[in-house]
């Protein structure tokens, strides 16, 4: 089978992603909210240049693009995008305040959640198809989850809340795919930050001063949310929401692996056999990927980019 660009993209962003507690962990004397406000204000002051410096003729494309569309289509792509901002945003905080809250563990059992949300959200909102075997697949990790789950219920609360804004967050972009992907990501996080920014006077605590602060969210800007989110929302344009869903393990995969090795955090015998589940659901839910030269679900040719 030859290499598939949709798929190498989506592996990338969860591969990415995996590591994002090595940039977020210092920063966890900061409030969670504090973080959120950089990130997301950052976030825009360097996507916006990026669109306006190197990309204004595609914006213009895409503008000319949007006023062609019928009343409908625009009222889609307004509530899509900008309804997956406020998905975005929220899983965001939630995400920033379990990990640095409550434990990296928890954090990595919401992304264990999270594909098999995403999953079935995107069979009965999408319609999209599953064989038995991805049913099967899907069966293994909500039972796995279930183990993961067992005597941990502040971490299962946490875990389901940032799952479930995450999966909303893929099933509706994977609908929304009229307009160039970065300049969707760009309008997303410009929505998102007009949002946050009347909280920010009262809410926000004393202007960050040490420079450790300032490199670390440099590093989670660039390297933990642009780059992934990116390629993430360009695998959508090429393989369904639920393979893109169910490779989201990767990212808690690695986490749970830096919370052993790196944090050392405990871990008992059954969470580590729930995690072997996992990996098992991985390979059985992309059997016809891994094991087929054709599958009817993967594109056989690359798409460039809208």
């Amino acid at each position: 089978m030859r290499p598939n660009n949709y798929y190498l993209a989506a592996f990338s962003a969860f591969f990415i992603w995996g590591f994002f507690s090595l940039a977020l962990k210092p920063l966890h004397n900061y409030p969670s909210l504090d973080i959120l406000f950089y990130r997301v204000f950052f976030s825009v002051a360097l996507m916006v240049l990026i669109n306006v410096v190197f990309r204004r003729n595609i914006m213009l494309q895409n503008w000319d693009h949007f006023k062609t569309m019928t009343a409908k289509q625009k009222q889609s792509v307004i509530m899509l995008t900008l309804g997956g901002g406020v998905f975005l945003s929220s899983n965001w905080f939630v995400f920033i305040y379990v990990m640095n809250h409550v434990s990296v563990k928890a954090a990595s059992l919401a992304y264990m959640i999270c594909p098999i949300l995403t999953t079935i959200l995107a069979f009965f909102i999408l319609k999209e198809k599953l064989s038995k075997w991805q049913w099967f697949a899907v069966m293994i990790s909500t039972f796995s989850c279930v183990l993961l789950s067992l005597n941990h219920f502040e971490d299962i609360f946490y875990s389901l809340i940032t799952a479930a804004t995450y999966a909303m967050y893929l099933v509706s972009q994977r609908k929304n795919s009229e307009l160039d992907k970065f300049l969707v990501l760009t309008i997303q996080l410009v929505f998102t930050a007009i949002i946050l920014l009347p909280f920010y006077p009262n809410y926000s605590g004393d202007l960050p001063t040490e420079s450790l602060f300032y490199s670390c969210l440099l590093v989670i800007v660039v390297f933990f949310t642009i780059i992934p989110l990116f390629l993430n929302l360009y695998a959508l344009k090429g393989i369904n929401s639920s393979a893109v869903g169910i490779m989201i393990y990767i990212n808690p995969i690695i986490g749970f692996l830096l919370a052993i090795f790196y944090y050392h955090e405990q871990v008992s015998a059954l969470q580590l056999f729930s995690y072997f589940l996992i990996m098992i659901s991985i390979v059985v839910f992309n059997e016809r990927i891994l094991f087929s030269r054709k599958s009817k679900n993967v594109p056989t040719e690359i798409e460039g980019l809208k």
